[in-house]
């Protein structure tokens, strides 16, 4: 799959950029802002609690996991678990593009991923939320026009990788900016898409 075509349903958009984000998910309140937001979506369910109501409304009761096994474990799981299309195939392809943006962001120079971070950072702090999307634009534009080195990949994987990683940077250090971001970024892949 060369094109981003799965994420013009902004269902599978959230799911991916979920995906994305929650990777490596380290810090406490980027982490409950995640579940949070994924819940709004009604996209996740938090791994940790006994006894969620799944989407088909049956308790999920396996009692596989004891409690201490999974405190001892939450640091190094997601603290969310996505509710990936009950279609296998929709399910894997989504998932499949989640990983090839992770790798592709793997990639990117890290030096000017930082320094877009912290442009993309400033330039929201400053301005109302309604502009958010359009400075995201601007400095994905901006470090595309620099050249990151991965023109052997398709560009709009490329752009999408490096959209999510700017965003992922930005909420990891000022969580409560999750939400706000995370809608801009759906407008950003589907311009009819907006929560």
């Amino acid at each position: 799959m060369d094109d981003l075509g799965n994420l013009s349903c902004g269902q599978n958009a959230a799911l991916v950029i979920l995906a994305f984000l929650q990777t490596d998910c380290r810090t406490s309140p980027y982490g409950e802002e995640l579940l949070s937001l994924g819940k709004d979506f009604n996209l996740t369910r938090d791994v940790h609690s006994t006894g969620d109501l799944l989407e088909d409304g049956d308790l999920e009761t396996d009692g596989h996991v004891t409690s201490c096994i999974t405190a001892a474990l939450s640091d190094i799981q997601p603290s969310v678990e996505l509710q990936w299309p009950r279609n296998h195939a929709e399910a894997a392809d989504l998932q499949q593009i989640a990983e090839g943006l992770r790798e592709i962001a793997d990639q990117l120079e890290h030096r000017v991923v930082a320094e877009a971070t912290r442009n993309l950072s400033r330039n929201i702090s400053a301005s109302p939320s309604e502009e958010w999307k359009d400075h995201l634009t601007w400095e994905v534009d901006r470090v595309m026009k620099r050249g990151v080195g991965l023109e052997h990949l398709p560009q709009e994987r490329v752009i999408a990788a490096l959209t999510l990683t700017l965003v992922k940077g930005v909420c990891e250090q000022t969580p409560r900016l999750l939400r706000t971001l995370f809608n801009a970024v759906l407008r950003y892949f589907n311009p009819e898409t907006a929560r």
